[in-house]
């Protein structure tokens, strides 16, 4: 299995697991998109339904927003302090909660002129982790972040009133020097 037809197989997967059961997601953090067939997997997926959830910090040559087509899809984008290599592919998979982490952009150049790898995260612990922790501050920055229009114009993020301020490589950066005080100890 490829790269590329290993994310479309688990994009297809869970579109009709959602068409079947409801609740299907898709979060997908990577540093670029553009590879044709991957973008039409995803707007299938948004069609039946799919709540896809992007973090491209790069090029992302998918549209969200668009009526009857990417009206499920929303693409943030985060440049920060970070230079981030984090790609990370989640398939709620009825909640199964399928992760992979790896190397792959999602780009013709990446998959189909390169060696990629893609690691599944098995054990649960690891996978929430991933998903509330590196995902999830992502998709709720509110500090660094970017929201993709249906035009591929970018609008920045402001934070509601009242709403508490996330900064995701803030957080991620504190959480990681006090995991690293505790080993001092």
């Amino acid at each position: 299995m490829t790269t590329r037809s290993g994310i479309i197989d688990l994009i297809n997967r869970e579109t009709a697991l959602h068409k079947k059961q409801g609740g299907g997601e898709i979060i997908l953090k990577c540093n670029q998109l553009v590879d044709p067939r991957t973008i039409k997997a995803l707007y299938r997926a948004s069609i039946a339904g799919v709540k896809v959830r992007l973090i491209i910090r790069g090029i992302c040559c998918l549209r969200p927003g668009i009526p009857e087509v990417s009206e499920n899809i929303t693409v943030t984008s985060i440049v920060g302090r970070f230079l981030e290599h984090v790609r990370a592919y989640y398939f709620r998979a009825g909640g199964e909660d399928i992760l992979y982490i790896g190397s792959a952009d999602l780009m013709p150049r990446n998959l189909d002129h390169r060696i990629e790898v893609l690691v599944p995260i098995l054990d649960a612990r690891h996978k929430a982790y991933v998903r509330d922790h590196v995902l999830g501050w992502q998709l709720a920055d509110n500090q660094q972040a970017w929201l993709e229009n249906p035009e591929g114009t970018y609008t920045k993020v402001v934070p509601q009133p009242d709403a508490p301020l996330v900064n995701a490589q803030e957080m991620l950066l504190k959480e990681a020097l006090a995991g690293r005080e505790d080993c001092d100890d």
